[in-house]
């Protein structure tokens, strides 16, 4: 099958967006949708803020063994109504915890997490509901088994920001030396900073041994701009209403066979990916949150655990990177929001 560095590398896993942007709009809705019978899941939160639904029940002493679709999406805790119309999907197509005689008595398990984006396009009131929630499932469903996932201002990242910079959706994958996969889709929405703030390199790149510095005055441009664009966003939405409040929420899978108490771990040892690529994190503005998955479709070799959970870490640092290089700049009622590459000059992803 060929492969995207995506996290649909992981087979039997479909990605799809919602989104809404302009007239006040700026927010949106990813869900990441789980093979017919579902997939192992558990949850690692380290956020000071976090909005999360359905994650107690991802608890390894609890009963759900397997869910069936995660939800990432803007909008803040008025956000979590996005998981009711992707549950409401999945029950018309007889996706969830058979509980009755008749197969179409299921209850869905749809773990959510989301994100602060409210106000950023303008309108305090647009925000994600059960119609984005549906629409993300059904355009995950209508992909192809292993398609790309689209990145940057798209879905929950449509009205992210990291830093002051655009962020948005990135993802990446890796495949073990015994051919277990690793995958991880991100929404890189924070109030530290992707980039270093003396050079103006991507902190994630600085582990991949491919540090890109900018020249000094295109780096000194760039933070000028960046200052200013600041500026104009803090004067644009001057108020109470505006706490410097985030979040960025990740899901890192695999095709490997894992308990529920291994993807926990795996979820755990992903952060440091994210601590690696973005600074500060896990602030008490940040919720962050990081989701893992295995479908099971390989078994876990034996020695292979603490391989995978290295990969997670190394995955969503690059996950990170990719989001802030695809995300464009934006300019509403609610801020202006540069990217990366429209300060520092577009480059290609790695």
């Amino acid at each position: 099958m060929e492969t995207h560095d995506a996290l649909t590398d992981v087979r039997g896993l479909r990605v799809g967006h919602a989104q809404r942007a302009g007239d006040g709009w700026l927010t949106g809705t990813t869900v990441v949708l789980a093979p017919e019978g579902g997939a192992v899941t558990a949850v690692d939160v380290r956020g000071g803020g976090p909005g999360t639904r359905e994650t107690d029940a991802l608890d390894p002493r609890n009963l759900v063994e397997r869910i069936h679709a995660v939800t990432l999406t803007g909008g803040s805790a008025f956000g979590l109504d996005a998981a009711s119309g992707v549950m409401s999907w999945l029950e018309e197509h007889g996706r969830g915890v058979q509980v009755g005689p008749d197969p179409a008595q299921v209850v869905p398990v749809v773990p959510a997490a989301v994100l602060f984006d409210l106000g950023r396009g303008g309108q305090w009131s647009a925000r994600p509901g059960p119609d984005l929630g549906r629409e993300a499932a059904e355009a995950a469903f209508r992909t192809e088994a292993g398609a790309p996932v689209p990145q940057g201002c798209t879905g929950a990242g449509t009205g992210a920001v990291v830093g002051g910079l655009k962020g948005g959706v990135g993802s990446a994958s890796t495949v073990l030396a015994s051919g277990t996969t690793v995958g991880v889709l991100a929404v890189v929405n924070a109030a530290g900073s992707a980039l270093d703030p003396v050079t103006g390199a991507l902190y994630g790149e600085l582990f991949g041994g491919r540090p890109q510095a900018p020249e000094e005055d295109t780096h000194a441009e760039a933070m000028r701009r960046l200052t200013e664009a600041r500026e104009e966003t803090a004067r644009r939405t001057a108020g109470p209403l505006r706490p410097p409040l985030n979040t960025t929420l990740a899901v890192v899978a695999t095709d490997a066979g894992l308990t529920r108490p291994q993807a926990q771990k795996l979820a755990g040892a992903a952060h440091d990916g994210l601590a690696r690529a973005v600074r500060p994190v896990h602030l008490m503005h940040d919720g962050d949150t990081i989701f893992a998955m295995a479908t099971e479709e390989r078994a876990l070799g034996d020695g292979e655990l603490n391989d995978l959970l290295a990969a997670g870490a190394d995955v969503l640092t690059r996950a990170v990177v990719n989001a802030v290089l695809a995300a464009e700049s934006v300019d509403t009622p609610g801020g202006i929001f540069p990217s990366y590459g429209d300060l520092y000059g577009a480059r290609r992803q790695d």
